[in-house]
């Protein structure tokens, strides 16, 4: 497992983390419990399983739903 710490641009409503976690969600590999968008720091942090998923793909998922990605930076879960 990889762990990604997500930095967007920041968030304008609670809808806005809300929709990002449902699309995150929907990602086949992403640890569903361990999820977490911060509305006040405009972050994700999210783990993921190496071999299903790339961080690329998550962050093509949150910049397709119209939010940008400043930064990604993953570790070792």
């Amino acid at each position: 497992m990889k762990r990604a710490t997500i930095q967007l641009e920041t968030l304008t409503c609670p809808s806005c983390m809300t929709k990002i976690e449902a699309a995150l969600k929907g990602l086949d590999g992403v640890n569903k419990d361990t999820l977490n968008v911060s509305f006040s720091s405009s972050r994700a942090r999210v783990e993921f399983d190496e071999s299903k998923l790339a961080i690329e793909t998550i962050t093509k998922r949150i910049s397709d739903l119209g939010y940008e990605v400043k930064k990604a930076q993953v570790k070792d879960a």
